[in-house]
């Protein structure tokens, strides 16, 4: 909706589009800007609000009555119909509705739930670094890419053929998230490359959400066993399965590739975390703080509400900055800086009923996987420039080159 005026004049107008290709390649300069100017500013490139400030972030996370997600949690307005998809009954609903699709997925991703997978896990990582200490210098963007992609289709108990349509699929569920434009084409265009028997990559995860595509060991099946019970529907249930096929993967991917990154230009820590693998829960947070993988997420106002001052409308939508958040001085020191014993606060996971429901698999992906290379590597450093990634939704690197030295 480029040239929209506010409808509320108290918030600042921003001329800056955080979804332009330069802003994106380097898009620190307006998180920056969204966050400083003001509690919430309006951007007329898209007619929406944005908040960049850690409290703000964190309380509308808190506060679903308020900053509902029925809407979506994209820019398009799906009471419109202008979602590419079937809403999803865990992300564009609000309590009550919510709920019990929430409590299925408490129980199915719960520590006890999950405890079987830390061999499984184990015996992924210790084969690809086997690969990567083999080669010495290698791209870690690969690596962080095809563990998650191992496993955690397997872990869903999804059927090996049609796998190569998860990523294809998962870009044009983030792109579409945003804007029109030349990254949601492109989207577009990889989701629609046909291979095996799928025409399409909605055709393979239409096919691969159903019961009868799963193993009756994965998580897949423990999520339809819940619709046996009467919890959710046998439709709720494929919806939910799809949950993890579009967004359980990239944003791993992303958040493993970033925290080698940074850990390959930080030899110091790496000899910590080798003299204490404990402290690796905290630099994985840390260095997810720092590249957000998610750095934006849109909710719509059910009132007027009021952000220290700035009143945003009744029916407005919000893009919620977690990556400015994340750096926000007034709740981080240094908050530029990798602090690799600073303490929690970031709003990566977000908060609140809507909290990510994947966030604990995801930790057990990043024990598993780091865990290893810091065990196996004495040394790890920068083998060239890493290349960031572009896209509407998510943030991270595309190329991590790095050379290893195996520990003897």
């Amino acid at each position: 909706m480029p040239g929209v005026e506010p409808p509320c004049v108290d918030a600042p107008a921003l001329t800056l589009d955080p979804f332009a290709l330069e802003v994106l390649a380097d898009p620190l300069p307006a998180d920056t800007a969204i966050r400083e100017t003001a509690p919430a500013v309006f951007l007329p490139a898209h007619g929406l609000y944005a908040t960049g400030r850690h409290a703000h972030v964190a309380a509308a996370f808190r506060d679903a009555a308020t900053f509902s997600s029925a809407a979506g949690t994209g820019l398009a307005d799906i009471r419109r119909g202008q979602g590419w998809r079937p809403p999803s009954i865990l992300l564009d609903t609000d309590p009550p509705e919510h709920d019990a699709a929430r409590r299925v997925m408490n129980r199915v991703l719960s520590p006890r739930a999950l405890a079987g997978l830390e061999e499984r896990f184990a015996a992924v990582a210790a084969e690809l670094v086997d690969e990567a200490c083999a080669r010495g210098e290698l791209d870690a963007a690969g690596i962080a890419e095809r563990f998650p992609l191992t496993v955690l289709p397997d872990a869903v108990g999804m059927a090996p053929e049609g796998r190569d349509h998860l990523l294809p699929y998962a870009a044009l569920n983030f792109e579409s998230m945003g804007p029109p434009g030349a990254l949601r084409d492109a989207a577009e265009r990889g989701a629609a490359l046909g291979a095996g028997e799928w025409a399409t990559a909605r055709e393979y995860v239409t096919w691969q959400m159903r019961r009868e595509a799963l193993s009756d060991d994965g998580i897949g099946a423990a999520i339809y066993a819940h619709a046996d019970r009467g919890d959710i529907t046998e439709a709720d249930a494929g919806l939910l399965v799809r949950s993890f096929l579009s967004a359980g993967i990239d944003t791993t991917v992303l958040a493993l590739a970033s925290v080698i990154h940074e850990l390959a230009r930080r030899p110091e820590v790496w000899a910590l975390l080798r003299a204490d693998p404990s402290r690796l829960r905290a630099v994985f947070e840390e260095g997810m703080r720092l590249h957000t993988p998610s750095p934006v997420i849109g909710r719509t106002t059910t009132r007027a509400v009021a952000l220290d001052g700035v009143t945003l409308p009744a029916d407005a939508r919000v893009l919620l900055c977690l990556g400015a958040a994340n750096r926000d001085p007034r709740r981080f020191d240094g908050p530029d800086a990798f602090d690799a014993f600073r303490t929690a606060g970031a709003v990566t996971f977000g908060a609140g009923v809507h909290n990510c429901v994947g966030q604990a698999i995801a930790r057990m992906e990043a024990a598993a996987l780091l865990g290893e290379l810091v065990r196996r590597v004495e040394r790890i450093e920068p083998a060239g420039e890493s290349v960031p990634r572009l896209s509407n939704w998510l943030r991270g690197f595309a190329s991590v080159p790095v050379r290893l030295q195996e520990a003897r």
